[in-house]
């Protein structure tokens, strides 16, 4: 489970020196968290869901300022679909459920979720909305929020939707690892009907 440790990687200078902290403090959480995660969503699901993790291979100067991996239904990649991640920044430990980096068909995905406002009622109010992937910034979750960040999903390029929930570095839910777990875990399964609903509109347009 994620530590005090854990975000002090963060504070690590240089790029080899965080990234073999990143491996040793961060990665090893990530996979035991994804094999949990991957257990639950898959039955859920009825499909097959892939660990990435990222392993930063582009950097040759700066170091990472936050580091994720994702559980996705393709093996070659995650980015190309709707995916969950799993990330770190130093402030806060993110479960999202991301379209980010152009996933293919991301004006289908995102007119479906604009057409099907109801997928996002159930959700509870400490979950929250990131337009970028690459800022710390979260929004929180309003009607207005969700329909500004789609419609930008959908109009703009460079435009992302990721939803999702966060634990603060300083939440007193890390010195109960169980609960942690039982939160994050929590968190996927009610993400669940809108990952099969941009899924399903991914998928639909492919067919067309």
């Amino acid at each position: 489970m994620f530590t005090e440790k854990s975000f002090e990687v963060f504070e690590v200078a240089g790029l080899d020196e965080r990234m073999a902290a990143i491996r040793q403090e961060i990665q090893p959480t990530f996979q035991q968290l994804d094999e949990v995660f991957q257990q639950v969503l898959e039955p859920l699901l009825d499909e097959e869901l892939f660990i990435h993790i990222a392993q930063h291979r582009r950097r040759t100067t700066y170091p990472p300022e936050n580091t994720w991996s994702a559980l996705s239904r393709q093996k070659r990649g995650y980015k190309m679909e709707p995916h969950f991640q799993l990330g770190i920044w130093p402030e806060y430990v993110f479960m999202w459920l991301s379209c980010i980096d152009q996933p293919k068909n991301e004006q289908a995905i995102a007119q479906t979720l604009l057409d099907n406002p109801k997928v996002f009622e159930t959700l509870s109010p400490d979950f929250v909305l990131s337009g970028d992937h690459t800022k710390p910034k979260v929004e929180e979750l309003s009607p207005e929020n969700t329909e500004r960040l789609l419609k930008r999903f959908r109009d703009v390029k460079k435009g992302e939707f990721q939803i999702g929930r966060i634990i603060k570095k300083e939440d007193p839910l890390w010195k109960t690892p169980e609960a942690a777990q039982a939160f994050m875990v929590e968190t996927y399964q009610k993400l669940v009907p809108i990952y099969q609903l941009a899924n399903e509109a991914s998928f639909a347009q492919v067919e067309n």
